[in-house]
Parts: structure tokens; sequence; C-alpha cells
């Protein structure tokens, strides 16, 4: 391709979740006029606001280069500790507390491995994902715990007009693109992920960055496992279930690399959890059965690797063309 067609096909590839986004959109209002309402997409943000928040922690593991699998299994122990709780007659909002303070020490205990063992993140993770939903499960004997009217008051009560996980959702965005964009820390997470040897040679302690991402991702993981609750009401025992793989979608689909480096987490990896919900709403909405969702999550999440592996491709092209070039104006003077 010439330099004209990798400029345009950089475009569409850094701008697939809206592309995909106006796409679904046209598909479904062709099909129901119900899809179009402000009603409906006030709707698809609350049921977004979940996957986006943890999302959004996602993205500063895979900013760095790294994965964290762990997610919904945080989600599934501190809503299960919180659930038993509750229902012992102990107060919402210390449980709300012990849930934030779960998904902190999970995250922290991630980064311990990875950070001071020098395990692989992957296989950290993974391990957390077992052994935490096996807890859970243990902890609610496989059954589900149904929360008091009062746990659900963050799912549907409403401030200034929006529901209560939009504001939420409003917040925890906006700190974490703060940090990302006006910080030293931001600006120490990119670095890491796009060569972390010259991020170390550059007097950045990388092993706190990897810590720090990884507390931050428990940490989103635990307020994202609140709003879920507060929307379902109840702690089941697939309570989190494949919500890390959702997370991954959502922000490899807002333009987040696998690879590290690069990636914003508004609008991008929000678009990203919207435009996923939107397609689940809109199957809903034409009563598509089911059982045909998680082929969805699969095409969706091939979809995203799909893309962010065609735009490392493109870059990687650029990058050894630029470096050609500069070789050649070397040997000209010489």
């Amino acid at each position: 391709m010439n330099t004209r067609q990798n400029k345009l096909a950089m475009l569409v590839l850094n701008n697939a979740s809206l592309l995909l986004f106006a796409g679904v959109l046209t598909v479904f209002a062709a099909q129901s006029p119900q899809f179009l309402t402000g009603t409906n997409f006030a709707n698809i943000i609350v049921q977004s606001s979940s996957t986006a928040i943890v999302a959004i922690g996602m993205t500063f593991v895979l900013l760095t280069a790294g994965v964290d699998l762990s997610v919904g299994a945080i989600m599934f122990v501190a809503a299960a500790v919180a659930g038993k709780m509750v229902t012992g007659n102990a107060p919402i909002w210390p449980a709300l507390l012990v849930i934030l303070v779960i998904g902190v020490v999970l995250g922290g205990v991630n980064a311990f491995f990875i950070t001071r063992l020098k395990v692989a993140a992957f296989v950290v993770t993974l391990a957390t994902l077992y052994l935490g939903r096996g807890f859970a499960l243990w902890l609610t004997e496989t059954r589900a715990i149904n929360l008091p009217p009062g746990f659900l008051v963050l799912g549907t009560d409403r401030w200034l007009g929006l529901p209560l996980p939009i504001w939420i959702l409003a917040l925890v965005l906006g700190v974490a693109h703060l940090v990302l964009t006006r910080t030293p820390f931001g600006r120490q997470v990119y670095a890491v992920g796009q060569d972390v040897e010259a991020a170390r040679k550059a007097g950045i302690a990388t092993g706190r960055i990897f810590a720090a991402v990884y507390v931050i991702s428990g940490f989103c993981a635990a307020v994202g496992g609140i709003l879920s609750l507060a929307q379902l009401g109840a702690v089941s025992p697939t309570f989190g279930t494949n919500k890390e793989f959702s997370a991954i979608a959502a922000a490899v689909l807002g333009g987040t690399s696998l690879f590290g480096g690069r990636g914003k987490v508004f609008p991008g990896t929000v678009m990203g959890a919207v435009l996923i919900q939107t397609i689940e709403n809109g199957l809903v909405i034409l009563n598509v059965n089911p059982y045909f969702y998680p082929l969805l999550t699969s095409a969706i999440i091939f979809v995203a690797v799909l893309i962010d592996s065609l735009r490392a491709s493109l870059l990687a092209k650029w990058n050894r063309r630029w470096i050609r070039v500069e070789e050649d104006l070397i040997s000209n003077r010489s």
C-alpha cells in the first residue's frame, strides 16, 4: 500500500469503535423503532457502566503490556463477602467499603507476585481467577444471595435526573482520564508500555508502575462489582463470569493496544464498552436467542484482537520505513 492508503487504513483502525457503533445503530434502528429512543440509550449506558469501569482498570494494565484475568473473580469474591455481611444484618456502607478493600488487596496480591517474585502476569492473574472463584463458590455454597432493598439504591436511584450508575461511571472515567493525560504517573505508564527497558534507563521505577496498575485494576473491578450488585440485586454463582474478556474487548475495541503503550480511556475504552452493550441490547429487542450471546462475545473479542494486530502491523511497517529513510539520509551525508 502507498502512504495515502496506509494513512486511510490507520484512520479506519483508530476509529473502528466509532464506525462499528454507527453501523450497529443503523442496523438495529432499521429493525426496531424502539432502539433509538432516549430511554433505551440511557438504559444502555447504565447497563454498560459496570463493564466500562472494569475496562477502565484493565486499560491501565494493558497500557503496560500486561493483562489481568482476575477481575471477574475479584468482583465475585468481593460481592460474596459483602452479600454474607448484609444478609447477616451488617450495615450496607461498611459492606461497600469491604468490597473496595478486597479489590485493592487482591490487586495488590497480583502486583506482589508479578513485580517481586517475577511470575508472569498471565499465570498470576489466571491463578487468582480460579482461587478467587473457588473461594467465593465455597463461601456462598453455590447458592444465590439476595440482597436487601437498601443495597439497590446505587443501581436504581437518580441524581439531577440521571441514574447513579452514570454518575459513578463519569467520576471514575474523569479521574482515570486526568491521571493518564495530566500526571507524571500517566506519562510513565505509557513509557513503560512502549519500552520498559528504555523507561528503566530513564529512571522510571517500573516495578512501582506495574504494581500500581494492578492495584488500580483491582479497585475498578470492585467498583464495577458494586454496580453489578446494585443492578442485579443478588450474588449468583456466575457473578462476574467472563467479565475479564468483556473488559479486554472493550478496551481493545476502544483503541488500547494489547502490546502496550497506546490507548485512551476516553472516549476509547468507554466507547468500546457501550458498543458491546449496544449490540446486546439490540439483540434483546429483536428477541434473539440468548444462547447466541456467547458466540457474539467471542466474535467481538476476535474482531478487537484482529483490529489491534492490524494496527500494530501497520505501525511496525511505518517505523521500518522511517528507519530506512533515516539510514539513507545518513549514508547520503557521509
